[in-house]
Formats: C-alpha cells, sequence, structure tokens
C-alpha cells in the first residue's frame, strides 16, 4: 500500500494531536469494520463562532492519524459555518490521496469533526450565537 509523503508525514508528525483541557465539544466515532476510533476535542470562540483550539486522539492506522491531523489543520480558525463545509474530498486533496481501501479514514474524521460542532450547537445552557447555516 502506498501512501503520498503528505499522509507520512501526517502520520510520523501529527499536528494537533492531544486533548483539550475544558473543550466547549468532544465527539467520538468509530468503525467497526477496520476498527479506528477518532476522538475530536474543540475549543470554540463565543464572540465569532471560530474554532480557536483543535485536537484529537485516534486508535487506528496511519490513514487514521493523518486524516484526523489534516482535519483538525482544516478546521482550526474556521467559522463553524464554514468547518460543516468540510469534505472528505478536502481532506484527500490535502493529503495527495489515500489507497481505495483507506478513504473511509477521511470520511470518519469529517464525521468526527461534523459530529462535535453539531454537539457543541445542541448544548441548551450557553451564551453562543446559535444562528448558524448548517445547510450546504
Amino acid at each position: 500500500m502506498l501512501y503520498s509523503k503528505i499522509v507520512l508525514d501526517h502520520f510520523q508528525n501529527p499536528r494537533n494531536q492531544g486533548k483539550i483541557a475544558n473543550p466547549d465539544a468532544i465527539s467520538q466515532v468509530g468503525n467497526p469494520v477496520c476498527g479506528d476510533i477518532m476522538k475530536i476535542y474543540l475549543k470554540i470562540n463565543k464572540k465569532n463562532n471560530k474554532i480557536e483550539d483543535i485536537k484529537f486522539e485516534t486508535l487506528g492506522c496511519g490513514a487514521a492519524i493523518a486524516c484526523s491531523s489534516v482535519v483538525t489543520q482544516a478546521a482550526k480558525g474556521k467559522t463553524l459555518t464554514n468547518a460543516l463545509k468540510l469534505d472528505k474530498n478536502i481532506i484527500l486533496k490535502k493529503l495527495g490521496g489515500l489507497p481505495a481501501q483507506k478513504v473511509h479514514c477521511s470520511m470518519l474524521s469529517i464525521e468526527a469533526l461534523h459530529k462535535a460542532i453539531n454537539d457543541y450547537l445542541k448544548k441548551p445552557n450557553e451564551k453562543k450565537n446559535r444562528k448558524i447555516n448548517t445547510k450546504n
């Protein structure tokens, strides 16, 4: 199985790996077929709804770790609306592609990100701007 230099770099030197103390949102997703588990932590700037900090913990293959690393880089600093527009194709492009049997890792990383954002938006007793357009 051949990986791009970008995938190998993100696997060997993952960006934004770890936990956030007192995160505004946490999500965990997994793939029962391959066993990958991804956890995403978010810290949101409530004044402008931007992702101020994002970290991940992933138990899985090199592709899963690389996708987690890239999705955190792609989302950091974005508004929640723009982060919800990220999709697997953007992650695949940023990684220089993945072997066909590993594309599901990009989908899992996006699912983890979107779940964390949506869980944050559903939290009831927070002062935040909830007028977010989640369409598109």
